[in-house]
């Protein structure tokens, strides 16, 4: 079990977190007792293999999900004893998501696809495109705000949904295999904006991923296992690795 640390350093204390799905024969567990401790401005990554409980952990972690035992706490707040709209706020204040599949809305420009978070948290339209073309600008898309999802490679669509996860400043990044997508240049580069962001602004960053080609770039690397975080480990010394001060 990790240590206590001081709730001004931790990002993510999460204490014997469990998760089950079904009941009687055909109940399955997913989590199996996770404890689990991220520092503010940590790049923590989360491996191991297929079905070993990774997104549950992050949907967890998110408040996406509910634990059927244990707790979870996000920058002091126990999610647990959070109502749906007051965990819907805690996730459009300092958490920012990106996936996989990009998930960017076809029929919208880049500038409005950025902007989506914060419109949908209230923030005007004027303020939210002017944020949406700082955060494009940010990722090295700042003449691109006018084009749409399709005019782009799938490395610069990533950086989209980088532009729009950071857009409102979040203190937790939380990506889902973001590199699984991309040839393995192209999954360098956004792996090394990801970290220079995370460096930047202070920016907590949990990876769950199945490629070592980008392990090097972690603080930390979680590894799990049936169910349970098995170990903890850094990058390989012989890995080239740039720490986040914290």
């Amino acid at each position: 079990m990790p240590e206590p640390i001081n709730q001004e350093t931790a990002a993510v204390e999460c204490r014997g977190l469990e998760k089950t799905y079904g009941e009687g024969p055909s109940r399955v567990s997913a989590l199996r007792g996770v404890d689990l401790i991220m520092r503010r401005g940590e790049f923590l990554m989360i491996v191991g293999p297929s079905g070993c409980g990774k997104t549950t952990l992050i949907s967890l972690i998110t408040g996406m999900l509910d634990p059927s035992a244990g707790s979870c706490h996000i920058y002091g707040s126990n999610l647990q004893q959070l109502s749906e709209s007051e965990r819907t706020r805690l996730r459009g204040k300092k958490i920012g998501f990106i996936f996989q599949q990009f998930n960017l809305l076809p029929m919208l420009s880049l500038r409005q696809n950025v902007a989506v978070p914060l419109l949908l948290g209230g923030v005007p339209y004027a303020s939210a495109v002017s944020q949406s073309d700082i955060s494009l600008e940010r990722v090295g898309l700042g003449d691109r705000t006018h084009s749409l999802p399709r005019d782009l490679s799938g490395g610069q669509q990533q950086r989209v949904a980088i532009a729009r996860a950071i857009v409102h400043t979040p203190a937790l990044l939380v990506c889902d295999e973001p590199t699984s997508a991309l040839d393995h240049s192209t999954g360098q580069n956004v792996m090394g904006l990801m970290k220079e962001i995370c460096v930047s602004q202070g920016c907590g960053v949990i990876v769950v991923t199945h490629d070592s080609r980008i392990f090097h770039y972690a603080d930390r690397i979680a590894e799990m296992d049936d169910g349970r975080i098995v170990g903890y480990r850094e990058p390989e010394p012989s890995e080239p690795h740039v720490r986040s001060p914290h």
